[in-house]
């Protein structure tokens, strides 16, 4: 039996994984698709959503190294409105990454808890500045609520 021949490893791409594979889909390139036409981020800031419809292109970035589908402006929808339910479940998340376990303060930015393990100044002794955490909150109360 003959020994199969060695290749080397396909490059390394850093490709959308939402991009279409078969190129079924036109391919415009960077700064060239057509009026009317965004991609998800572009639609975010316009604030709409794809809203269920299927991608009616594709655009190509960084010499082919990245692909982003493209949807209809017209056929998009106007995000969902955030409702009290939703902002207290994402309030709830960012409590966990802002919140010190060891001192109970809740600052306004994240914590480098998987690194550290806690705030800065429980780490190290490095003195927190008074105006970077919440003050006077009870460890149950929420900002949302």
């Amino acid at each position: 039996m003959a020994a199969a021949e060695a290749t080397s490893p396909p490059a390394v791409r850093d490709v959308d994984i939402n991009a279409d594979p078969t190129g079924a889909l036109p391919v415009h390139r960077w700064r060239q698709a057509p009026k009317g036409l965004a991609t998800r981020r572009q639609l975010r800031e316009k604030r709409l959503r794809p809203g269920g419809q299927d991608p009616v292109a594709v655009i190509e970035c960084r010499g082919g190294k990245r692909m982003a589908y493209l949807y209809e402006i017209a056929k998009a929808k106007p995000i969902r409105p955030m409702t009290f339910a939703k902002e207290v479940a994402l309030d709830k998340a960012m409590a966990a990454r802002q919140t010190c376990p060891k001192c109970s303060r809740r600052y306004y930015h994240c914590l480098p808890l998987r690194t550290l393990g806690s705030c800065l100044e429980c780490y190290d002794g490095t003195p927190a500045a008074s105006n970077s955490y919440l003050h006077g909150l009870p460890d149950a109360q929420l900002a949302a609520a």
